[in-house]
């Protein structure tokens, strides 16, 4: 009996596999060909059944832009960083969207050793961070023990500072790691959909409008009360909004 479940759990996912990759070259064709809504529609279809992957979201990115709906345009480039955050392609084409927005927001001013440790952070993300703490804790095991039975002083030497080198990037990996996942589990960015949306300052319609966004705008949300969130913007301003005038990047 248990053969036969697996049989038909591979046999149902290899199904699955299979008519994602047709619709993907759907999807595919239907872009070179311009029928950009019915490229949409394929992406989407594939989202459905669950399959995310940094290039399917680029994809949609693209085919948004193409209708010139800027708002899903960004939204998709920034969850394909989210699974990718170095690719130049991806980096590209979102620069490209965002110059299309109305808000020139101005990030909060940095350190230079905060700048530092952000552009080294952000080389991996945290689960890679994790991975590569593991390999130089094998490295420096490794490198530990021929240091052991090494016989010569300066094979001994080079293995052992090899060793310490390996221990410091495994301690390293582990910090940044530790660093990416909080980052992750704390900010919650999100893109407006709205066309235009007042940002109050209390979560009800009859406060102040502190200022306007509009679409396409990156936001991260703070609190969420009934059917309004805090937003936070990089520059640090901050206010409500209805709920269902952005979407959440990190909602898959």
């Amino acid at each position: 009996m248990k053969k036969w479940v697996l049989l038909l759990f591979v046999f149902t996912f290899s199904a699955g596999i299979a008519q994602n990759d047709v619709l993907f070259d759907n999807a595919t064709k239907a872009y070179n060909e311009g029928n950009y809504q019915v490229a949409i529609d394929n992406y989407h279809e594939i989202l459905k059944s669950g399959q995310h992957s940094a290039e399917v979201y680029f994809n949609l990115g693209n085919a948004y832009y193409k209708v010139n709906k800027i708002g899903p345009s960004i939204f998709y480039y920034e969850k394909a960083l989210l699974l990718d955050p170095n690719d130049a392609e991806i980096l590209n084409n979102l620069s490209y969207a965002q110059n299309m927005t109305i808000d020139a927001i101005e990030p909060m001013p940095q350190t230079s050793i905060s700048r530092m440790v952000a552009s080294v952070k952000n080389i991996l993300t945290f689960d890679q961070w994790a991975y590569a703490a593991i390999i130089f804790m094998f490295l420096f095991v490794v490198l530990y023990l021929a240091f052991y039975f090494f016989q010569f002083a300066d094979k001994k030497r080079i293995a052992f500072i090899a060793s310490m080198i390996c221990l410091l990037s495994m301690a390293l990996s582990i910090l940044f790691a530790v660093i990416q996942h909080r980052d992750f589990t704390q900010n919650r960015p999100a893109i407006i959909f709205a066309s235009e949306t007042a940002v109050k300052e209390e979560p009800n319609n009859r406060s102040n409008t502190l200022f306007d966004l509009h679409e396409g705008s990156k936001v991260f949300v703070e609190e969420e009360l009934d059917e309004w969130n805090k937003i936070r913007l990089a520059d640090g301003k901050n206010g409500w909004i209805p709920a269902t005038e952005l979407r959440k990047l990190k909602e898959f």
